[in-house]
């Protein structure tokens, strides 16, 4: 396979070839208006075969007179072999990959167009969607991870697979964020527009080809945390989720998607097979419904209470825990007090519950502060107290504007 000629490990520092990897930025025309794009169908007349499926692509092949099965080594050398030109895929005649090719086929995947290298090892990508409105989001690689997954009742029970390390893939569902949080600089670029199912696993897998992760043999967490709201594009979304599933093998348990609580989105995940459904992270961000609603105006419509009876009806598996994000600004929401009433309110929910703990991460235009670490400290040892698990998540990549809250396709030194 074509994976398999590389071999560089993906923990620790990239190739000296890969340091200074800045390719030629995209420069796109924005849409004038915001635009639904849902997933490719199988006879939408799309040229794009990354984003279908081995059933769609059965359906392509077989519209065009090919047998069905053909679908299957499509899907297998896209997604398992991570093959990028038709002319790659050695399993198809050399006289259909022609054809296909003449006709207007190609994979689509998305590609990294520009690279931004933190000096505590993160990378930010820009990575370039195909489409009637080409725009570039943001993918963000942290080789060691920030903690994140830490006490979410999926460590691996193994104490040998506990001290391998392991990474942590950002990934981002929509161009922009129509929430309008306060403190993210996301929010300052308004929604642009939705990423299709292909557009949002392209991310996963391209990524996983700069750093050469071998599915299966590397312990990668995927976090649906970048730019936008998942769950307002939740066909998308979830579509992408089981590409990755089932046609390039990652395990849901290996995946969180944190939302800011979009209710009628956590009850349709509610229903989703847990062979298809990542971990639920909820965007929780202050202490009680008034300061809520001033940091996070999507608290008016469903404040904190309408968000845990949807969470209630998710059927977590045995030991995993819902984990409420909590971004610590200071002077706002890092006080004693407030720890006080984010213990006593998880505690109501009834829930098996952690809290990740995020100090902010400064951003230009925005008018917080970052909390001082005694104050982040006694905010978490508050929390630990009452009995609730609490975890500080560290910030990656703060200097090159890929740290939470800090993605805005930033391109300024």
């Amino acid at each position: 396979m074509r994976i398999e000629r590389h071999r560089r490990r993906f923990f620790g520092k990239s190739r000296e070839s890969a340091k200074c990897s800045i390719l030629n930025p995209v420069v796109s025309k924005i849409p004038r208006k915001l635009v639904r794009i849902e997933g490719n169908g199988p006879d939408d007349g799309n040229p794009l075969l990354f984003g279908l499926d081995a059933e769609s692509l059965a359906a392509r092949m077989a519209a065009v007179g090919e047998p069905a099965w053909r679908g299957r080594q499509l899907a297998e050398a896209i997604y398992r072999q991570r093959v990028v030109e038709l002319s790659e895929i050695t399993t198809l005649p050399k006289a259909l990959q022609q054809r296909l090719t003449a006709e207007g086929w190609q994979v689509g995947r998305p590609k990294i167009v520009q690279v931004f290298q933190s000096k505590d090892g993160t990378e930010r990508y820009l990575v370039h969607c195909e489409g009637e409105y080409a725009l570039t989001v943001e993918t963000v690689w942290m080789p060691e991870g920030d903690d994140g997954e830490s006490g979410d009742g999926t460590d691996p029970s193994d104490e040998s697979a506990k001290r391998h390390q392991q990474a942590t893939l950002c990934v981002s569902s929509q161009v922009g964020c129509a929430v309008n949080c306060q403190f993210c600089l996301t929010a300052k670029l308004g929604l642009q527009r939705n990423l299709t199912a292909g557009e949002i696993a392209g991310q996963v897998l391209t990524v996983f080809d700069r750093q050469c992760v071998e599915v299966g043999r590397d312990r990668v967490n995927l976090v649906f945390m970048g730019m936008g709201e998942p769950f307002l594009n939740y066909d998308n979304f979830m579509a992408a989720v089981r590409l990755l599933v089932r046609e390039a093998g990652l395990s849901p348990q290996r995946m969180t998607v944190s939302t800011s609580g979009i209710v009628p989105g956590i009850e349709r995940f509610a229903v989703e097979p847990p062979e298809f459904r990542p971990k639920l992270a909820i965007s929780l961000n202050a202490p009680n419904d008034q300061i809520r609603s001033e940091i996070m105006p999507i608290n008016r419509k469903w404040p904190i209470q309408t968000v845990v009876d949807a969470v209630r009806l998710v059927k977590l598996r045995p030991r995993e825990r819902i984990t409420f994000e909590y971004v610590l600004l200071g002077g706002v929401t890092d006080r004693p007090e407030q720890a006080a009433e984010v213990a006593r309110l998880i505690r109501r929910t009834g829930l098996p519950a952690k809290v990740n703990l995020i100090a902010w991460n400064p951003g230009s235009g925005i008018a917080y502060a970052t909390p001082q670490p005694e104050a982040v400290e006694a905010f978490r040892s508050t929390l630990m107290a009452a009995g609730i698990p609490a975890y500080l998540r560290k910030p990656r990549g703060r200097d090159i504007y890929a740290a939470c809250g800090q993605l805005k396709r930033t391109v300024e030194g």
